[in-house]
C-alpha cells in the first residue's frame, strides 16, 4: 500500500469526527510541511494525518488503545509546542520524519487501532498554563522518571510539570527492565574525547539525580563527565539508559550495569502500557507522569 493512500485512509477516517466539532469552539486543523527523510520529499499534511504515522513509529501498534492514545496526546502536544515556537528541521520544514531530530514515523505500521487512537484523541493537547508542554517520552522509565536536568541535562529551568514519579515498566523486557553492556577500552575513550585520557584504569558513577539516575561519570578518579552527554556519545541505544546500578573496569573493558530504556524524562511508553492493562484512560496516564496540566481541546 502506498504512502499517500495509508494516510489518506487515516485522515479519511478521523474527518468522521468532523461533525463532533460543530458544537465546539475550536481552530482550525493545522496543515504542517513535513520532510520526508527516505524519500527526500516535503510533503503538505494535516496534523492528525501525520500523527498517525508517528504514533505507529513510536509505540508498538498493538498495544492497549488507551496507551495509544496517550502516545498520541502527547506526539501532538510535542508537535504544536514546536509549531508554536517556530522550530524548523534542518531541511527548513515544520516537522521531518527522521527520528534524529524530530519524532519516529512509520506509515507502514498504521493500523486500525493506531487510527482510533489517533480520532479519540483529536485536537486533545497537554498545556501549562495554556501552552502547550515539552512532550518528552521514553520507552522504559526503569520504576522511576527523571527531572530534565538529570534526564537531559536540560540547560534551563526545570519545566513545572516534570517530576520524578514512580512508573510501573514491569512489562518491559527482561532486558529492558536490566541490562549489562560491555565497551572496549578504544570504544569508551573515542567518546570521552580526551588526548589526555590513553587508559581507563578506573570508572564510578559521580554525582546522582532525584531518580537515581546518573548526572555525571568519573574516569580514573579525575576526569568528570556528564552521564546524559556520554551516554549519546557512545550510542544511547547501547547505554540505554543512565539509571546505573554499577561501573566496572574488567581489563578491556568498561562494563555497566543498569535499568531502563531512554532519558527517563516525561512519559513512559512500558509504563503507559501497564496503567492502561489497568483500566487507565489516555488522559490519566498523561497527568500522571506530567503534573499540573490540562488536557485541552484545541481543534
Amino acid at each position: 500500500m502506498t504512502l499517500s493512500v495509508l494516510l489518506g485512509g487515516c485522515n479519511n477516517d478521523m474527518q468522521k469526527n468532523d461533525n463532533l466539532q460543530q458544537n465546539k469552539k475550536v481552530s482550525d486543523e493545522p496543515t504542517i510541511s513535513v520532510y520526508m527523510h527516505k524519500t527526500g520529499e516535503t510533503k503538505q499534511m494535516k496534523l492528525e494525518e501525520y500523527l498517525c504515522g508517528v504514533v505507529a513509529g513510536e509505540m508498538h501498534n498493538d498495544w492497549e488503545l488507551e496507551a495509544l492514545a496517550a502516545q498520541a496526546i502527547i506526539a501532538r502536544t510535542f508537535t504544536l509546542q514546536a509549531l508554536e515556537k517556530g522550530q524548523l528541521t534542518s531541511k527548513g520544514t515544520q516537522a521531518s520524519t527522521d527520528i534524529e531530530e524530530f519524532q519516529a514515523y512509520n506509515a507502514d505500521a498504521i493500523n486500525d487501532r493506531v487510527k482510533q487512537a489517533v480520532e479519540l484523541t483529536r485536537g486533545k493537547v497537554a498545556t501549562y498554563a495554556g501552552s502547550p508542554i515539552i512532550g518528552w517520552f521514553h520507552a522504559s522509565a526503569g520504576g522511576k522518571t527523571a527531572m530534565a536536568k538529570e534526564g537531559l541535562a536540560y540547560k534551563y529551568d526545570e519545566p513545572p510539570y516534570i517530576q520524578s514519579v514512580d512508573s510501573p515498566d514491569d512489562l518491559a523486557p527482561a532486558d529492558v527492565q536490566n541490562w549489562q553492556v560491555a565497551f572496549s577500552q578504544a570504544d569508551v575513550l573515542k567518546a570521552l574525547n580526551n588526548p589526555a585520557l590513553v587508559e581507563i584504569k578506573s570508572a564510578r558513577i559521580g554525582q546522582k539525580g532525584p531518580s537515581g539516575r546518573a548526572i555525571s561519570l568519573v574516569f580514573n578518579d579525575a576526569m568528570e563527565i556528564s552521564a546524559s552527554s556520554f551516554r549519546l556519545a557512545i550510542g544511547s541505544t547501547k547505554l540505554k539508559s543512565t539509571l546505573l546500578d554499577k561501573i566496572e573496569v574488567q581489563g578491556d573493558q568498561i562494563i555497566f550495569s543498569g535499568k531502563g530504556y531512554g532519558h527517563g524524562v516525561g512519559l513512559s511508553q512500558w509504563g503507559a502500557r501497564k496503567m492502561a492493562v489497568e483500566g487507565k484512560k489516555a488522559e490519566d496516564i498523561v497527568s500522571h507522569y506530567f503534573k499540573g496540566i490540562k488536557i485541552e481541546k484545541r481543534w
